[in-house]
């Protein structure tokens, strides 16, 4: 009988939901203790206030993603609100193959293409958590409250809100967003559930 060595591969979390549900925040929350790492992101949108390159996303010129994405860079990458999202494919084997738990917060179709992959230590790895809003009115409460974005932009982030939200059956888990205290409960509970499967154990033959 083959018997598990104390180690394991990393998680690969992936998070998904409408802006204004919370997700990045708990994603950061679930990497202060040092067990996760969260995932920096390549997007062409500007930075908002207060964000820093190569800590909050890797800010890239549309011309630079478009060329990474031809080298084959990518392990999954979107056009979302009009801006291109993705995320490089070093920064996830790197993380996994160390016993790392990496969260990634991507979008619906970012999550799809992850999904899709067909390496076997994503296949291995892979669990996924869908935070959805408990009403649009809510969220547009959110979205208009944190004044980080016109009201054009927050009405674009609506529309696809409704259309994100018919996606949330494709997840694993599906957290209904409520207090803070609460999401984060329900969120540390799913992960500390997933770091025990036995797929992410080593083997002597792995």
């Amino acid at each position: 009988m083959i018997a598990p060595t104390s180690s394991r591969l990393g998680l690969l979390i992936v998070v998904s939901g409408p802006s204004g549900t919370g997700k990045t925040t708990l994603c950061r929350k679930a990497c202060a203790d040092g067990r996760a790492v969260f995932s920096v992101s390549c997007t062409t949108r500007p930075p908002r206030p207060g964000e820093v390159d190569g800590k909050d996303y890797f800010f890239l010129s549309e011309e630079d993603f478009l060329a990474r994405i031809d080298r084959g860079e990518l392990f999954e990458y979107a056009r979302v609100h009009n801006r291109w999202y993705g995320t490089l494919k070093s920064y996830v084997f790197d993380n996994l193959r160390r016993g790392m738990d990496l969260l990634m917060d991507i979008d619906v179709q970012g999550a799809a293409q992850v999904r899709g992959c067909e390496d076997e230590l994503v296949t291995r790895c892979l669990t996924d958590i869908f935070v959805m809003p408990p009403s649009l009115g809510e969220l547009e409460a959110r979205l208009s409250g944190r004044a980080t974005d016109s009201p054009e932009v927050v009405a674009l982030r609506l529309k696809n809100a409704e259309a994100e939200m018919q996606h949330w059956q494709d997840y694993r888990y599906c957290l209904v967003s409520g207090s803070r205290e609460q999401d984060e409960l329900k969120f540390n509970a799913i992960l500390e559930a997933e770091r025990l499967r036995s797929s992410l154990l080593i083997t002597e033959d792995n």
